[in-house]
Formats: structure tokens, C-alpha cells, sequence
């Protein structure tokens, strides 16, 4: 919807505030609109000037077509538990705490019951495993869950952190290893190890290595955790295709690291960290493209990734790849 309403009654001018998103809720005379970003909206009846209907936007012409539920389900093959349940459609998910995509109800789908039981159902799963209770929930594109994320709102779920799903074209992404300093991507197939060379990282750094494994350099670069237990290397090692990159230094600890998953026609990046002392080299660049390349030869031809809203850095690095914001999706913690 497209609403219109007066502004600040106080004002000696009339003023007019328009709010586009999903009518979530229209009840006592108050209208609830969930905008693209998560945000919930009100509006007193009383201020209302117009309202209709808008048309879901087109599709983008930049990067690959792509709806809602084929691409939930590819990030979840991405970043699977230790522990997972049905709920009807949703899915209930636990790894002992390690990353809330790994802690929390993939809310896709009907639960089979009414919202305030199957709520009741998942804090009762976690609180069983001493976990907090958390949902994931998508907003900003056809197939989202703005009803849900505006319920959740009015039974004290707290969103927490919210994260754009983006996503391009993959070639252009490998194609970025051409530009660096002793450019090139990985050439031939894995050796025995499961190793690769890789681009050139440029800055006086080594080459870009990718490994089926992290090992205890790359985990120590990942700063998601500190001491990393058995759930850490179960999380991160399990999908349909899993590829590491690490870029080394003079030390034992990469300076650069990232993971990719490759499922049939899309491949997910993640974890693409950097140590500060060597960012605004091309790192993260160069471990990407090395990792896009191995993604071609495997068959895939699209991207995505997930970029918290506050990363202000990442987004603008992720704008110059040709990633685009496909929609959002948020994780609410019961109160």
C-alpha cells in the first residue's frame, strides 16, 4: 500500500507524510505498515488523506531473477545446524548457540497452528536446549513475512539485527580477479589436498588458497567466536559444495579469509573477513573472485550474500560488485 496522511497537526502549514509498505494491520483505528526495512509503521485513521494499492515492483534488471523462497532455501543449505526440527513448514534449528542463523526458527511457511501455540512450541524448544528463543523473518520483496514480523512486534519480540540478502551475477565477480596486482584466477582442479593457488592478493601478500576445510589459521581470523568447538566446524564445513579461502601473511593467521557455498546454479558468500592492518588492499576482493571461479567451474552462475544494515563499509564494497539488495531478513528475540 501507499498511504498519505497529514503531517504534524501543530504545524501552521499543512503537510502531507506518505508511508509505502504491507497493511499488516487495520484495527481501533490504528493502520500498521511494515516497510521494506522490517520497520513497523502506525497510523491513526484519523490522519489519513488517501491510500491505494501499489503493484509489487518489477523484476530487477541487474543480476539474476530470483524469487523469495528459492533463495531462503539455498541460504539454509548454506548454513545448516547441528540440530533441526519441523514445525509444521517452519523449521526449528540449534548449534549449541553459534550464530543466530544457526539458532533460530526458519519462519517459511504455515507452523500448522495457530501463531500464539507454535510460538509457546519454540520457546519451549529452545529453553530445552538453554538457548534464547529466536525467528527469521524476511521483508521487502514478493512471498516475505510482514504479516509475521508485525506480530511478532505486538507480542514483544524484539528485533535484533536485521541483514540485506544481495544478489549478481557471478561471472563479473571471478572476472574481478583480473584486475589485481598478479591478477588470474585458480587454474586447473584441486590437488590431492583439496587445494588450489588462487589470485594473487596484491599489497606484498601471498596467493588466495582454497581448501574443502578450515583450518586453525582460518579459524582464528573468523571472529564470530573465540576458541571454536566441534559445532563451530560442523556449521561451517556442512553444505552441498563448501569451499575456504585464506590468504596468508607472514604469520600463522591468514590476513584474509572467506567462505563460499555452491548449490547448484547459486553460490553464497560468507565470512569474507579482512585483518584491519591490511584492508583497502584488494583482499577481499581477490579471495572472492578466487572463490567465484571455482563456483563457475562447478556450474554455477549467480551469487548472493547477506550484509548486516550497520556494515556501512561492506555495503559499500558489496555496491561496487554489482550486488543488489534483494530483500531483508531480521531475527526477533523473545522478550
Amino acid at each position: 500500500m501507499s498511504v498519505r496522511r497529514l503531517g504534524d497537526p501543530a504545524s501552521q502549514t499543512e503537510t502531507f507524510t506518505d508511508t509505502v509498505g504491507v497493511l499488516t494491520s487495520w484495527d481501533e483505528g490504528v493502520l500498521l505498515i511494515t516497510r521494506r526495512t522490517g520497520e513497523t509503521v502506525r497510523i491513526a485513521e484519523s490522519s489519513l488523506v488517501a491510500g491505494k494499492a501499489v503493484p509489487a515492483a518489477p523484476a530487477r534488471r541487474r543480476g539474476p531473477a530470483a524469487g523469495f523462497g528459492e533463495l531462503a532455501r539455498a541460504q539454509a543449505r548454506a548454513w545448516q545446524p547441528e540440530e533441526s526440527r519441523p514445525l509444521g513448514q517452519w523449521t526449528l534449528r540449534a548449534a549449541r548457540g553459534f550464530t543466530r542463523r544457526a539458532n533460530s526458527v526458519l519462519a517459511v511457511g504455515d507452523p500448522g497452528m495457530p501463531l500464539d501455540d507454535a510460538l509457546a512450541r519454540v520457546r519451549a524448544w529452545y529453553g530445552e536446549r538453554g538457548l534464547p528463543a529466536y525467528v527469521q523473518a524476511a521483508t521487502g520483496a514478493e512471498g516475505t513475512q510482514e504479516a509475521l514480523c508485525a506480530a511478532l512486534e505486538e507480542r514483544g519480540w524484539r528485533r535484533e539485527v536485521s541483514a540485506e540478502v544481495r544478489i549478481g551475477g557471478l561471472a563479473p565477480v571471478a572476472d574481478l580477479g583480473a584486475g589485481l596486482p598478479g591478477g588470474g584466477l585458480p587454474g586447473g582442479g584441486p590437488g590431492p589436498s583439496g587445494e588450489a593457488a588462487g589470485a594473487s592478493a596484491g599489497g606484498g601478500t601471498g596467493r588466495v588458497t582454497l581448501s574443502r576445510a578450515p583450518d586453525a589459521g582460518w579459524l582464528r581470523r573468523y571472529q564470530r567466536v573465540g576458541e571454536p568447538g566441534p559445532h563451530v566446524r560442523n556449521v561451517l564445513s556442512t553444505g552441498p559444495s563448501v569451499w575456504f579461502a585464506s590468504v596468508r601473511g607472514e604469520g600463522e593467521v591468514p590476513v584474509a579469509i572467506g567462505r563460499c557455498v555452491v548449490d547448484a546454479r547459486w553460490a553464497g558468500f560468507m565470512a569474507v573477513e579482512v585483518d584491519p592492518a591490511h584492508r583497502r588492499r584488494g583482499l577481499a576482493r581477490a579471495v572472492m573472485a578466487a572463490l567465484a571461479g571455482r563456483a563457475l567451474e562447478e556450474g554455477a552462475s549467480a551469487a548472493w550474500l547477506q550484509v548486516e544494515t550497520g556494515n556501512t563499509a561492506a555495503r559499500a564494497l558489496y555496491d561496487g560488485m554489482g550486488f543488489g539488495v534483494h530483500h531483508l531478513y531480521h531475527h526477533f528475540r523473545a522478550s
